[in-house]
Order: structure tokens, then C-alpha cells, then sequence
């Protein structure tokens, strides 16, 4: 795995450490370490999207323009993919697919290579927030499921991808918001500038009834943080949690732990987690640490 996961390059060794990266360098270096016949001809029929995939719903217009480019000029870079039983798992490449779809096309360039749940999630967080403008609930949802997947505090969910510790508050905040309020955020009914004064509030009667006042009276963002502040809404108390702060030390040995056993290594409150995908990969992880159990 420790080989496997190396000779995919340097943007996949930056992807699942700790630094922030750029999506589209990650992705050229797959492609610049991928020789030219290494390259797959797969059918189409045979994807599926990336089950992390937090991108709800993509631009009728957008996928058009891209088909028709790619009737002209075809495919220019290959998807990125991960096979499964059942055939194979967008990696990167959801619009050049279902663009390609769209324009006729039966098979795609691929690249198929092998990732774990959490790096497929991340892997899907970072094409959509670097490339794409994504639907604010959306890429809130995606925060937190890769927060509570990856074991992470906010802080190093946002060192991770790049973003400010009260942009990660703030996203995570919109989930708090009343359905009805959520849907006119999904329909570009109201802002994220609205849907974040709105989530601040306390009483969800309250919240419901200022949206339905922005959409009807078309107030700005401005106008409702001054109604906000002249009747005096209750607001939600601030609830300040100690972070329990990691040494440096507990850093470096993770980061040392992540090279030998070829997976992500989490110590935190005196405990050395080791995730693994399956049986297989825990016996791959037994191996490299020297323990056997005889007659199994």
C-alpha cells in the first residue's frame, strides 16, 4: 500500500496529509504519472458517481456548452475513476461524464485508481469548492460528513481545505436553519449572506417568517441585519468548547505512523487509531507491523 500509495504521486501524498493543495494540480499529476497505456477506453454505462459526491444538482446550460465541446473536440483530459464490483466510481470527472453522456458519447477516457471512503469524499469536496460554484447547503453537508468521517476539529478541517475557521462556523451553522429555509437556499431564493444573519437566530417561527419576507419584499442582506437589530430578535448564545490541542509531537508521529502503515494514523486522547477498508487491508497493516497469528 505504502508503494502503491507513493507511486501515485506527489498531489495524491499532499491530498491525504495535512496541507492545503490544489485540486487541479492534484488531478494533472495523476494524469503526467499515468502512462499513456495505462489509459482506459470504459463504457460509460458502466460509472457511477462517487457516492460523496455533494453536488445535488449541476447547470443544465453549463453541461450543454461542455457537450457540444465535446462533440467537437472530444474528451481532452480523462476522468478519474475507481473500480468496484459492480464497475466503476467517479473519482474526478462528474460534468466530463455526464457531459459526454449528453453528446452521444458510449465510452470515456479513464484512469482508474484505488482510494479509501474518506479520501473519495475529499477527493469530492476539493473538485467542487476549487472549480465549481457549489450550492451552499450542499458544501455545508459536505463539511460536516467529511468532519465526522475524518474525526476532525473545525480547525483542521480548515487548515485542511484551505478555508477560515469562521467560513467552516459559519457553512456548518446553515444545516441549523428550518427545512423550508434551507430549500430557498438550495433555489437561490435567499443568499448565504441571508442564510447566515438567519442562522444566528434563535427562534426557527422567527427565522421562517424573515425568509419569507426576503424573498417577497427582495430585502438585501443589509436591510435584514437591520431588522435583525431594531426588533431585537433573540439570538443564539455563542458556546464557546475547548479544543483539546494536539501536540506537536502526536503530529510528527502520526505523520511517521501514516508513511509506515500506508493509511491515515489518528492519536488523540492517549488512543492510536488505525482505520482499514477490509479484512485484506487489516492483515496488509498486521504485516507491516510484525504481528502474525499462527494457524490463521
Amino acid at each position: 500500500m505504502e508503494t502503491k500509495r507513493k507511486a501515485l504521486g506527489k498531489g495524491l501524498e499532499q491530498l491525504f496529509s495535512n496541507e492545503v493543495i490544489n485540486f487541479e494540480n492534484f488531478e494533472k499529476d495523476i494524469v503526467k504519472n499515468t502512462a499513456k497505456n495505462d489509459i482506459l477506453e470504459i463504457n460509460i454505462k458502466d460509472i457511477r458517481s462517487n457516492p460523496y459526491q455533494p453536488r445535488k444538482t449541476f447547470d443544465e446550460q453549463t453541461l450543454q456548452e461542455l457537450a457540444d465541446s465535446i462533440k467537437e473536440h472530444g474528451i481532452i483530459e480523462p476522468i478519474i475513476v475507481k473500480k468496484t464490483i459492480k464497475g466503476y466510481e467517479l473519482v474526478a470527472g462528474e460534468r466530463r461524464t455526464k457531459a459526454a453522456k449528453i453528446a452521444g458519447l458510449e465510452k470515456i477516457p479513464a484512469i482508474v485508481k484505488d482510494f479509501n471512503d474518506q479520501e473519495m469524499m475529499e477527493i469530492a469536496l476539493l473538485e467542487n469548492i476549487q472549480r465549481e460554484d457549489l450550492n451552499p447547503m450542499d458544501e455545508a453537508s459536505a463539511y460536516q460528513k467529511i468532519i465526522e468521517l475524518g474525526h476532525m476539529t473545525q480547525e483542521e478541517f480548515a487548515k485542511k481545505f484551505g478555508k477560515s475557521r469562521s467560513h467552516v462556523t459559519n457553512m456548518l451553522g446553515l444545516l441549523k436553519l428550518p427545512t423550508s429555509v434551507k430549500e430557498l437556499v438550495e433555489k437561490k431564493q435567499i443568499t448565504m449572506g441571508h442564510a447566515r444573519a438567519l442562522s444566528k437566530l434563535e427562534d426557527n417561527e422567527k427565522i421562517m417568517e424573515l425568509a419569507n419576507k426576503i424573498v417577497k419584499d427582495n430585502m438585501s442582506v443589509r436591510e435584514l441585519e437591520k431588522e435583525i437589530q431594531a426588533s431585537d430578535i433573540p439570538k443564539k448564545q455563542h458556546q464557546y468548547r475547548v479544543q483539546e490541542t494536539k501536540s506537536i509531537r502526536n503530529t510528527i508521529y502520526e505523520r511517521l505512523m501514516r508513511e509506515k502503515v500506508g493509511t491515515k494514523v489518528k492519536i488523540n486522547k492517549k488512543k492510536i487509531e488505525i482505520p482499514y477498508d477490509s479484512e485484506k487491508d487489516l492483515e496488509r497493516i498486521l504485516e507491516i507491523l510484525g504481528i502474525r497469528i499462527e494457524g490463521v
